[in-house]
């Protein structure tokens, strides 16, 4: 598969994440969901993001994604300040979120809209590439309704991949799948990401899924959130969510994640 040329020449990001704290009101009470969190994601690198609910992984993940601002500290991207939602950031989420009234090709070009100065002719190319690249190709006139829950998640990944942006965030976006559908999308996201070499910040709850994924995983402890231990996963890929070599690391990091899972939300002064 040739990618157009239009869409060639972009590096994948670097995230500078500063001493981020965020506070939310809860019952008539701020809670502190982040705590003086810090984090350097390199250029084209994997990074999993693992902790219990209400750690504050996906609050995390919407002020890298401009969608959220901290309280205090600050998220760079490339040395930049994060204040807004850019195009060099695209979110994936746990629900497809596509549009039911076009086909799956008219999804991926509604997507590239996010992209000024491309001609029809370009869109076109760049769409049916990425449908190529999660294996859609014939389905690209098939409507949301005729799609299987594993078969619009890809479309979702296209969709956020074809604008080609620097950094891709994901939250949780396989949770709702069978577990023959996640081990499939495992595999395929380990080939896209290899094959684009984006940045990628992905939030889970399964631990074994972030030990087949992830370059590094980071775990967090519980109200508020803070970053607790970082665990490298040295294993090739493609990985095996079904090997032994990669049970010992998520064994690893399920005792980690019991020895830190013990937090009460925390109020703090207004």
């Amino acid at each position: 598969m040739t990618l157009p040329d239009e869409l060639r020449n972009e590096e994948p990001s670097k995230l500078s994440v500063q001493g981020v704290s965020k506070r939310f009101r809860s019952r008539g009470h701020l809670v502190q969901a982040l705590d003086n969190v810090s984090l350097e994601v390199g250029e084209g690198e994997f990074v999993c993001l693992v902790g219990p609910s209400g750690c504050g992984k996906t609050t995390l993940l919407n002020i890298i994604g401009g969608l959220e601002h901290a309280d205090s500290g600050q998220v760079l991207a490339d040395g930049q300040p994060i204040t807004s939602p850019g195009r060099d950031r695209m979110m994936m989420f746990q629900e497809s979120a596509l549009f039911p009234w076009l086909d799956v090709r008219g999804n991926l070009l509604f997507g590239l809209k996010l992209k000024p100065g491309l001609r029809r002719k370009e869109r076109l190319e760049i769409a049916d590439f990425y449908l190529r690249l999660v294996g859609l190709e014939r389905f690209r006139k098939a409507h949301v309704h005729e799609l299987s829950g594993g078969m619009k998640q890809r479309v979702a990944l296209a969709r956020c991949l074809a604008p080609n942006p620097r950094v891709l965030l994901m939250d949780e976006p396989f949770a709702a799948l069978d577990a023959l559908t996640r081990e499939q999308l495992y595999g395929d996201l380990q080939h896209i990401w290899q094959e684009r070499k984006k940045t990628i910040i992905f939030v889970t709850h399964n631990v074994r899924e972030a030990a087949c994924l992830g370059d590094r995983v980071i775990l967090f402890s519980p109200n508020p959130g803070r970053i607790r231990e970082e665990f490298k996963v040295g294993l090739p890929r493609p990985r095996d969510i079904n090997t032994v070599e990669l049970a010992r690391y998520s064994t690893s990091i399920t005792a980690a994640l019991k020895g830190h899972a013990v937090g009460e939300p925390r109020e703090v002064a207004e």
